[in-house]
């Protein structure tokens, strides 16, 4: 049956590109052609390119994919050795990108050496490749590399774990070493519904861990059909989260199963999944810190046991070990605030383990003194000395992403996500993290529209564990609580939320079931197994307290009144009413989850779908048109600026250079980019020769109303650009003297002459969409535009999409000699005035 489900949800991943029968869209890489769609299909109606019928369509899918494609198949064609030196020069230019320094980055791993060689190399970036003449440009070089490095220390330099593009090319390698002739490209589509089914595997093997093997099937299935967790597993979804998913839950089985057994068997498979883990996904730190978490209430509970000390203190000592062997992770396990949690309760569980090898041996009254005097002495030099560390400098403080975690404030939107004491540059660097959606707090429409009828039931999973606790219930318990808090700080952490979900919504449905479905003449109720009992028995001699009454430290003792109640049958009528009533719920469930899979994460991020009135579905194709225009006619080496958002796509889809990506590892270079689209043309002009910019690409949705265009991202720019460059950039200039930021006749005037608003209107005046509105009427904002006459004196109109939606401008080439302003000669005075110097010089009369 688990195959079953496996199969049948790995063909529906697999199937999820071509819902739609009629959809002519199709996966293709960097070396394919496109497959456009024909002309009649793609054809928009007058009417229902009206704003208030269409409903565009962005698939969940971050563009990170495409940088992770480019990546593994430089893996593959290249080899191993010289992927971990890649330089990308197609990257951040003329800055460049070392891949191999972000994916196995020095300063990472601590040593004073290896900051000292990044700084030099990011100084001789500075200074090499940006001429002298450039200074005032780039005003602040040394402070730009500090800031390249204090991103780093904070884990935001581009995290680019490198377990994704090792597991794919190891398939890939693998396969043709068999003689299955694949190419790279499919093993990437197809990973992340491979690793799915792997997901659903552990998931069913964890649940029946904790409870029993219906509730695991019923969590297979949930699993494998939640929206929550089909956003990152669909084919075509090369992202870490693909397999990391995976490699969370098969961590947490295998650490119950440890906890449960006390087989370092078992600890050492939890540390070798724990160690892919963190090659392959940051929230690596999810784990280092609830596992801790775990061992830490066990001890507050007096659940202490030769168990839980032989599997954490293995975990601890080898998942450190080899989690110190990820070159990009190095020394951060023991010099990051991260990781002190672990580090903490593994001397608390040394000191605990201790006393109670001491209890066995001093009297009642002498352990009492000692064992008060030992934790107080231990947890004040633990203190003092992760004081003094961090004071010095050793061991580096929370990161500003974690800041953001704990304050639930700070992904509201707001560039300020560090606390006040932080500097003024945090805050800008803040703005560019917080310029994604995946940032922001969680609706409650987000929690129902991916987890659905899930969200109401797994509270009463979670109650039916803390009502036959045990030591890996106290586990789960601990991890749906913290995932809850988690995934309502970041809507991206619903990721983690979505697995313990389905377990603790599956144990519910399977306790109703078994207490509904059963038959009530042989019903048993057998107390909860407790993996703990066999340890107590073992050591029932040596405890001072001694267990009465069969009850145990850390339990409580029923009430009379429901110890040996008699249980009263249940009619059949009731039986079948609440039957019929969960039957109904999961079949919701199931169609709620096929329509959201069909519709949200069904097609590729870079094409979108409109709706006419009559319900029939138009194909916008504009970012692959455009990215096909920029491949077949630009020179190989075109440098293309633009926002950041679309640095992978241009990248990988155009193969050109870009001068900023969604890597955002360096906040000064995407502040200048920020400054020239907000500032006038001639002062964007030099930036961008300054730059060797040749094409400017920016998107607008004034002609579809397409939202997520770059004027409704312009104040970001404009934000990040004043962080760098306050004496130039001031936000306050964007707005009407009321506080208003508008795109008409009323706009700020330095908005309506900013580059910007000139590349996005231009022409746009000479356009009316409908009868019913002038011409140069903004959809998208619902106004029309103030500057109509719109002149470009050193950009040139290179394409424009079929819906407007992707425009692009080429760089003039600066004129070999500026053109002098003539002044007409008075010819005449100056002879009169030569003749007069002549008679006068030969005594002649004048």
């Amino acid at each position: 049956m688990l195959l079953l489900v496996c199969s049948c949800f790995l063909a529906e991943r697999t199937l999820q590109c071509s819902v739609n029968a009629k959809d002519p869209v199709q996966i293709s890489d960097r070396d394919g052609e496109f497959d456009r769609a024909s002309k009649e299909e793609r054809k928009v109606s007058d009417a229902g390119m009206e704003a208030s019928s269409l409903w565009c369509q962005l698939a969940a899918r971050v563009t990170d994919g495409r940088f992770n494609y480019r990546s593994t198949h430089h893996l593959t064609t290249n080899g191993f050795y010289e992927f971990l030196n890649w330089f990308d020069e197609r990257a951040w230019y003329p800055l460049g990108r070392i891949v191999g320094g972000t994916l196995w980055c020095w300063s990472c791993r601590g040593d004073a050496g290896g900051r000292e060689q990044h700084l030099l190399l990011c100084i001789v970036q500075a200074v090499v490749i940006r001429p002298s003449e450039q200074a005032g440009l780039f005003s602040a070089q040394p402070a730009d590399a500090a800031h390249h490095m204090r991103d780093e220390k904070e884990g935001r330099n581009g995290e680019v774990y490198p377990g994704l593009m090792v597991t794919a090319g190891l398939i890939h390698y693998i396969l043709n070493l068999l003689h299955v002739t694949v190419h790279i490209r499919d093993v990437c589509v197809f990973l992340a519904p491979v690793f799915s089914g792997l997901t659903a595997i552990s998931t069913f093997l964890l649940t029946r861990e904790l409870w029993n093997q219906g509730a695991g099937l019923l969590a297979a299935c949930f699993i494998a059909i939640v929206p929550g967790y089909i956003s990152r597993s669909v084919a075509g979804s090369f992202d870490n989260e693909g397999i990391a998913i995976f490699a969370l839950q098969f961590t947490y089985y295998l650490w119950v199963k440890s906890v449960k057994t006390g087989s370092v068997f078992w600890t050492i498979g939890c540390c070798l999944s724990y160690f892919y883990m963190v090659s392959a996904w940051g929230g690596y730190v999810f784990i280092i810190n609830l596992i801790p978490l775990h061992v830490f209430v066990l001890l507050l509970m007096q659940r202490f046991s030769r168990r839980l000390y032989i599997a954490y203190s293995t975990f601890y000592i080898v998942g450190l070990v080899l989690s110190m062997q990820i070159p990009f992770v190095g020394f951060q396990p023991i010099r990051t605030s991260e990781h002190m949690a672990a580090a903490g309760v593994f001397a608390l569980l040394q000191a605990y383990a201790f006393l109670q090898y001491l209890k066995d041996r001093l009297t009642r009254q002498e352990f009492q003194t000692l064992f008060f005097l030992g934790v107080s002495l231990a947890a004040g030099v633990v203190f003092l000395t992760v004081i003094y560390l961090t004071y010095t400098g050793y061991i580096a403080p929370w990161s500003g992403r974690f800041y953001s975690l704990w304050d639930t404030g700070s992904s509201a939107g707001r560039p300020t996500v560090l606390s006040s004491s932080r500097c003024a540059q945090s805050a800008m660097c803040a703005a560019v993290r917080t310029d994604t959606e995946e940032h922001q707090p969680t609706t409650w429409v987000s929690f129902f529209f991916d987890l659905h009828i899930l969200v109401c039931t797994f509270p009463a999973g979670l109650w039916f564990c803390i009502k036959n606790i045990n030591d890996e219930r106290v586990f789960v318990a601990l991890y749906a609580i913290s995932a809850v808090y988690f995934a309502g700080v970041m809507v991206r952490l619903m990721l983690t939320l979505t697995p313990v979900v389905c377990m603790l919504s599956a144990i519910a449905f399977s306790s109703v079931f078994e207490h509904y479905l059963g038959d009530d003449m042989k019903r048993e109720n057998p107390p909860a197994e407790d993996s703990s009992d066999e340890d107590d028995k073992r050591n029932q001699g040596n405890l001072y307290d001694k267990v009465s009454d069969g009850i145990k430290a850390g339990k409580v003792r029923k009430h009379v009144s429901e110890q040996d109640r008699p249980e009263e049958g249940l009619g059949p009528n009731i039986k079948s009413i609440v039957t019929m009533l969960m039957l109904m719920l999961l079949m919701m469930f199931a169609v709620h989850c096929t329509w959201v899979t069909s519709n949200a994460y069904s097609s590729p991020s870079v094409v979108l779908a409109s709706y006419n009135h009559d319900g029939s579905r138009n194909i916008l194709d504009d970012f692959r048109e455009a990215y096909y225009w920029l491949r077949q006619n630009t020179d190989e080496h075109a440098r293309v600026m633009s926002w950041w958002d679309y640095g992978y796509q241009i990248a990988g889809m155009a193969n050109r250079t870009t001068l900023v990506d969604n890597n955002t590892w360096n906040n000064s270079h995407i502040a200048l980019v920020g400054k020239a689209m907000s500032s006038n043309e001639s002062a964007a002009y030099e930036i961008m020769k300054s730059l060797d910019v040749d094409y400017v690409l920016i998107i607008f949705g004034g002609v579809i109303g397409y939202s997520g265009d770059d004027i409704n991202k312009f104040l970001w720019m404009v934000r990040i650009a004043e962080g760098e460059h306050p004496k130039d950039i001031r936000e306050s200039d964007y707005f009407t003297p009321q506080g208003e930021f508008r795109v008409d006749k009323a706009g700020s005037p330095t908005l309506l002459n900013c580059l910007m608003y000139k590349m996005s209107y231009y022409r746009f005046g000479e356009m009316q969409l409908d009868f019913r509105t002038p011409p140069g009427f903004d959809r998208t904002r619902n106004a029309e535009i103030g500057n109509k006459d719109i002149r470009l004196k050193h950009l040139e109109e290179a394409f424009t999409s079929e819906h407007w939606l992707v425009r692009i401008y080429r760089v003039k080439k600066q004129e070999n000699r500026q053109a002098l302003d003539h002044k007409l000669r008075n010819i005449a005075a100056k002879q009169k005035q030569t003749l007069q110097r002549t008679l006068c010089s030969s005594g002649l009369p004048l």
